[in-house]
């Protein structure tokens, strides 16, 4: 697996200049509303348009940890709808829009940021086992996590996969 996905702030498939350039109409339209756009993916096909977005409670709210509702999602997807709409002129249309969910790979390192706060499932290089901690912050180089363990630095190049995880794993520092 290559270093440099876990640098990017947002990965557009193939450099699809389309995709890049949705990620800088949504995300005001989405940072506005509260929340943060953690992925988005386009899909086009003979005239039609299916746009996919994950989006993520910010950092600063205080009840990050009981995720976002149907009432959150369809206010943004009302909100998205019209841009969307203007961006990809002429194209039938298919929008959607999701929580990061429970079991969530994280998909490059920038994703951390989403899940400050957050129990986090990591897999190590030569590992065997699934770690477990609470992330606390992270840095071009490495995120800080809270441990059973205490307080450790993984630089991101150590770290094979992540996702989100369970507060009960996290208190367990290793689990299942």
């Amino acid at each position: 697996m290559g270093q440099s996905w876990r640098k990017v702030q947002y990965k557009a498939k193939e450099n699809d200049e389309d995709t890049a350039a949705l990620i800088g109409e949504l995300e005001p339209v989405v940072g506005g509303l509260g929340f943060s756009l953690v992925e988005l993916n386009l899909f086009r096909r003979k005239g039609t348009a299916q746009v996919r977005l994950v989006v993520a409670k910010p950092l600063t709210d205080s009840n990050n940890a009981s995720g976002i509702g149907t009432d959150e999602l369809s206010r943004i997807h009302r909100a998205v709808l019209p841009r969307l709409e203007f961006c990809l002129e002429g194209r039938d249309l298919y929008v959607e829009v999701s929580s990061p969910g429970i079991d969530r790979l994280i998909k490059e390192g920038a994703e951390f940021r989403h899940y400050i706060g957050k129990p986090v499932k990591y897999w190590l290089v030569g590992g065997d086992n699934w770690n477990h901690g609470i992330l606390r912050g992270l840095d071009e180089e490495k995120i800080t996590l809270e441990t059973a363990e205490g307080i450790k630095e993984m630089k991101y190049e150590t770290i094979v996969k992540a996702k989100l995880g369970t507060a009960e794993g996290s208190s367990a520092g290793r689990g299942r």
